[in-house]
């Protein structure tokens, strides 16, 4: 298996044909090995238009989807970013390489560990990783200019929106039901919020049951 022309073939005929275009972008992606933040026995989908399982109900998904969620994101390279629930690593590695810092927040033990290895192994100097809930973000860090929740979810705490910078941008995906979600970004302004749709997530991944989900 010749794993770099897998990675320039997603690229080539799974993000260019859906209006991925940005060179950086691109780039990023051709960048960072995936294979090397997955099990040994997922390599095989690594790079095929798929989610890949990492963590229970937890994962990555289809490689266009991360794609949409950066190009959405429209990080700038003087911006702050907070991604909730890292998992590995790979697509907190990808948002470092377009922003000035990136803290990213992970629950389980293992999964931190990883984050905190691979941003080793990838040289990244501008990432700090903590063990914290998926919930509440990290106001402590704030404010930030992006936040990111890549994993589907029932219910978005909307009291993110306070650890944002006024033209701040949350990302997040809505989910619907067992396979049907929706992306969305809201924008802070001074004294009130836009949402905006981006596009259809067809994955049955989600970041908490739905009955421990919160509502405010």
């Amino acid at each position: 298996m010749n794993i770099d022309k897998n990675r320039e073939m997603m690229i080539e005929n799974q993000l260019r044909p859906n209006k991925i275009t940005n060179l950086i972008l691109l780039d990023t992606f051709n960048e960072v090995s995936k294979e090397k933040f997955i099990s040994s026995d997922n390599l095989n989908i690594c790079y095929s238009d798929q989610d890949i399982s990492i963590l229970g109900n937890r994962g990555y998904l289809k490689n266009l989807h991360l794609a949409q969620i950066l190009h959405f994101a429209d990080i700038k390279k003087y911006e702050k970013v907070l991604h909730i629930g890292g998992l590995t690593g790979y697509l907190s590695v990808l948002i470092s390489k377009l922003c000035k810092e990136i803290y990213v927040t992970e629950e389980d033990e293992n999964s931190f560990e990883n984050i905190n290895k691979n941003f080793l192994e990838n040289k990244i100097t501008n990432g700090y990783a903590f063990k914290s809930n998926l919930i509440d973000g990290l106001s402590n860090k704030g404010p930030f200019d992006i936040i990111i929740i890549d994993c589907p979810q029932y219910s978005i705490n909307l009291n993110l929106l306070d650890q944002l910078n006024v033209g701040g941008r949350l990302l997040y995906i809505e989910k619907l039901n067992h396979d049907l979600s929706k992306a969305y970004k809201m924008t802070k302004y001074q004294n009130n919020y836009s949402k905006d749709f981006l596009f259809d997530v067809f994955s049955n991944f989600y970041l908490k049951q739905k009955e421990e989900s919160f509502n405010f």
